[in-house]
């Protein structure tokens, strides 16, 4: 440790220990310091429990962050669904315009996504040395190069609009110019959500995840109310239909934002925003740590973006009704991805605080709970989806044959639910150890070559329709899930922590 780092984490002990502080604790708060090298290469997963500490106290601090996470990504998706069943209304056209923009705002947007993976885990580290004045540094660093990142792409994305949703697939002018709008408006968002991403990864690496769901639970609310106003002109508002449902979700996102940056100037605030005199400029030792996790998975974001639109494309060319039905099975899909990204983030939390402070032993002790605590959600998850999917379907549309395929597509859904879930949050762990590069090499794999590879034959080769793109998505679901759990139960994945335990 340098002489500059020493004067850091003393100036940080003396600070923490105001009153005026608010401190997050945590099991591994109460538990001394280690050292990577006393666990060997690699730490085993039957590894014992340091004493005094028991599961309840673990699961205690996994759901200390995970629920506020899942309450918060639950609504976010409740609301994204409430945008489609209002959407939905207009018809299967409006729900494929819709649903054409998904993939490419996606793209556009992976690379402040995927930087802030790197976020989350360095505030973590810093979160579990104790060390609070690096952990601020790289919320403003990572803060400042989201906005940058933001406006450019929101300018890009804006000019490229039409382009896009046209090679999506719009196939009809109709589709094509409310796609457009829908997608245009969407990129101008895109600069506040820049922001609001570095904020809420910094946050939850801190193990602050109610924070974050209190302004997104707020901006879904204002989504939800304008989404009724703007889609269908009620109150006197214009009737804006597909247009207006992309305004709603805007305005939510502009509230998050100003929410956002409230809670990270208050000095309560473990990690807070804070600009002092000299601070506005790139501090590339730091933009470097941040890149070292975020950069590999930026390169996942990019292969899962490329291998989904690829995969999107083939069942464009299915027609309106089956990209509908797609659509609405994908959004209904999504949903129980909150499930496993809302218990990934207390795996990475949790896992980058314990290798920040010596301790894989409890990493591993973390991470195999959180996954436990998924499991047995994602079972609830999948009974419900099983028997009653024909109710949620209906939500949607009332088109018969939506409703008939749809139907077998979302128990396809419910089979998978187990997989799922081990795969969110032991990939979680791994991306709070910084083994980012392996994560990037299996969706690499699953997702940019065996799912669309395998749809493209079953769609085209053998005539299996919508059903055979998703039988691929299975496949892609279930390697996926092996392949992360293989390299979860080597150990190896702390080595990652290792190799960078000095950035």
């Amino acid at each position: 440790m340098d002489e500059k780092e020493k004067q850091g984490r003393a100036g940080e002990k003396q600070e923490f220990s105001q009153p005026a502080e608010k401190k997050v604790v945590t099991t591994l708060d109460s538990l001394p310091a280690g050292r990577m090298e006393d666990f060997g290469s690699k730490t085993s997963v039957k590894h014992p429990l340091p004493e005094g500490v028991t599961s309840k106290m673990l699961y205690r601090d996994i759901l200390k962050i995970g629920w506020p996470a899942l309450v918060e990504l639950m609504l976010m998706q409740l609301t994204s669904m409430a945008d489609l069943m209002m959407v939905g209304r207009l018809g299967p056209w409006a729900i494929t315009a819709v649903g054409l923009t998904t993939q490419p705002k996606f793209l556009l947007s992976t690379a402040f996504i995927a930087l802030n993976v790197g976020t989350m885990a360095m505030v973590g580290r810093y979160r579990g040395a104790n060390n609070r004045e690096k952990a601020k540094l790289v919320l403003r660093q990572a803060f400042m190069l989201n906005a940058v990142l933001g406006l450019f792409f929101a300018v890009v994305g804006v000019f490229f609009s039409e382009t896009l949703v046209a090679f999506m697939g719009a196939a009809e002018e109709k589709v094509l110019i409310a796609g457009t709008q829908y997608l245009q408006v969407q990129m101008i968002g895109m600069f506040s959500v820049s922001m609001t991403t570095a904020i809420t990864n910094a946050l939850r690496g801190s193990g602050d995840s109610k924070t974050a769901m209190i302004y997104n639970t707020t901006a879904n609310a204002v989504n939800f109310v304008f989404n009724y106003l703007l889609i269908y002109g009620k109150f006197g508002f214009p009737r804006l239909e597909v247009l207006g449902a992309s305004i709603a979700t805007v305005l939510g996102q502009v509230v998050s934002l100003i929410m956002a940056i409230c809670h990270v100037r208050k000095k309560t605030q473990y990690v807070r925003l804070e600009f002092p005199k000299g601070s506005i400029k790139p501090d590339f030792e730091c933009i470097g740590n941040i890149a070292k996790i975020g950069v590999p998975s930026m390169v996942e974001q990019l292969a899962m973006r490329v291998g989904v639109i690829i995969f999107s494309k083939t069942i464009a060319g299915l027609g309106t009704v089956a990209y509908a039905t797609h659509q609405v099975c994908m959004n209904i899909q999504a949903l129980t991805f909150m499930n496993g990204q809302a218990f990934a983030t207390s795996s990475t939390s949790l896992v980058s605080q314990s290798l920040g402070k010596g301790r894989p032993d409890m990493a591993m002790h973390y991470s195999k709970r959180t996954q436990r605590t998924g499991m047995f959600i994602s079972i609830l998850i999948a009974l419900f989806i099983f028997f009653c999917n024909k109710f949620v379907l209906s939500l949607y549309s009332d088109d018969i044959s939506i409703i008939t395929t749809g139907a077998s597509l979302l128990q396809m859904i419910a089979l998978i639910q187990p997989f799922q879930a081990s795969q969110f949050i032991l990939a979680g762990a791994l991306r709070g150890a910084g083994d980012t590069k392996y994560t990037a090499m299996v969706t690499t794999l699953t997702v940019m070559l065996l799912r669309p590879g395998l749809a493209l034959l079953l769609v085209n080769q053998f005539n299996l329709g919508l059903h055979g793109a998703w039988y691929a998505l299975v496949a892609d679901q279930i390697l996926r899930t092996c392949l992360i759990v293989l390299r979860y139960m080597s150990g190896k994945w702390t080595s990652s922590f290792r190799h960078n335990a000095h950035a």
